[in-house]
């Protein structure tokens, strides 16, 4: 299984997979920590680790050795039964978030949207017909038909029409157009944002995570649920285990998945305050729900976490690559920014192109978001030296994109 010439799976042409996905010329059949390897045995750095979800490398071997020996034990019983794993998962989640109760889904979307259902759900409670929430501009939540509704992008939405309903739409960031907001719309229930913007750029509110204490502040005067999508940020991406934790406020709904479960589809919505107890027994469920296999990963990603002082390194890394980026980058017209290891680097001109040049010429994986902000999303237990290998990629890249464009 450590063979880097290990080679994948014959297939015929044509392909039958919907054709939804992009793909770039190229897949990988061998991952280790920070690297990815190609069936011939070519190393790539891959600064994206799988759009921010691998969050401790790929092949961790002690997450390896709980799934396969989960797998050799019980894999599903369903919820109509206890489930241990299930349980304890929870148990950890709620204590590194100090949220209440947790509901395992599958994926970021669909906590998303279960986060949506909540607030609805509580508006009704309140005798409210039509409950609506507060979403941002250049937010994204998801593709299922609720969470792209959500969604700040017209991109995501176009072809989809008719859009649910429901949803107020304002700039991140703008404390004045949601107290506006709360004076024409009396039906208002809740904020749905991200606390920093990843598909829209790695975008913070202009006022830093005061932003978050804003809107806490807003929703407590209105008794609107205050709800945040740390389906991206969240799990240590940030510098801290959720990023509404730089703020030092709680949250009545959080969302996570992605690094919840280090390359296992799973997600989780949790609640406290007034949302707890808004969804009781049918009002929602998933086959799929926190299954033993899945839960004892969530449990060993959360130990993992915490035994080898992950968050510590992702805030030291994370200030150390961003230090390096703007000293070596001093001289050009980009802006470095982020928390932790979630980093965006914004470049003057539309840098899409750069995906392809880094993967082909610097055998380096990255993401161009917005248009022209080069994404960064390493593995939180990244190394010094780690670092220092990826900002000599980075720099050369961008130096010779900038003295292309500059001709």
């Amino acid at each position: 299984m450590n063979n880097p010439n290990l080679a994948p799976v014959q297939v015929d042409q044509p392909s039958h997979l919907m054709p939804v996905f992009g793909r770039q010329p190229i897949s990988f059949v061998r991952g280790q920590g920070c690297y990815l390897y190609t069936a011939d045995g070519t190393e790539y750095f891959d600064a994206l680790t799988g759009i921010a979800v691998c969050g401790l490398g790929h092949a961790h071997p002690v997450i390896a050795e709980a799934i396969a020996e989960q797998a050799h034990t019980l894999l599903h019983t369903s919820n109509l039964y206890e489930v241990p794993w299930q349980t304890a998962a929870a148990q950890k989640l709620a204590a590194v978030s100090a949220m209440e109760e947790v509901f395992f889904s599958n994926s970021g979307a669909e906590s998303n949207e279960a986060a949506i259902k909540i607030a609805r759900k509580y508006g009704h409670q309140q005798g409210i017909a039509l409950p609506k929430i507060i979403v941002a501009e250049k937010s994204f939540h998801g593709r299922t038909l609720a969470t792209l509704s959500a969604t700040g992008n017209k991109k995501v939405q176009q072809g989809f029409e008719p859009l649910v309903e429901g949803f107020i739409r304002v700039p991140f960031g703008d404390i004045e157009a949601i107290q506006e907001a709360a004076l024409q719309h009396p039906d208002i229930v809740a904020i749905l944002v991200e606390p920093i913007q990843g598909e829209g750029g790695i975008n913070t509110a202009p006022q830093g995570f005061n932003y978050l204490n804003q809107l806490r502040d807003i929703c407590d005067q209105q008794q609107w649920l205050l709800m945040l999508d740390e389906v991206q940020t969240g799990n240590g991406r940030t510098g801290q285990y959720f990023a509404y934790q730089h703020s030092g406020i709680l949250p009545d709904v959080v969302t996570t998945a992605k690094g919840l479960g280090n390359g296992f589809p799973i997600g989780a919505v949790m609640t406290q305050g007034r949302a707890v107890g808004v969804l009781g027994a049918g009002n929602h469920g998933s086959t799929y729900s926190g299954t033993a296999l899945g839960s004892r990963v969530v449990y060993t990603v959360i130990d993992l976490i915490e035994k080898e002082q992950i968050i510590a390194n992702a805030a030291n890394m994370g200030q150390y690559l961003v230090k390096q980026l703007q000293q070596q980058l001093a001289q050009h017209a980009i802006q470095v920014r982020g928390f932790g290891l979630m980093i965006g680097i914004e470049l003057p001109q539309d840098c899409a192109a750069l995906v392809d040049i880094a993967r082909d010429q610097h055998q380096l994986i990255i993401n161009v978001t917005a248009g022209n902000v080069i994404r960064l999303l390493p593995a939180l237990n990244i190394t010094q030296a780690q670092c220092d290998d990826l900002t000599q990629r980075l720099v050369a890249l961008i130096q010779n994109h900038l003295a292309e464009n500059a001709q």
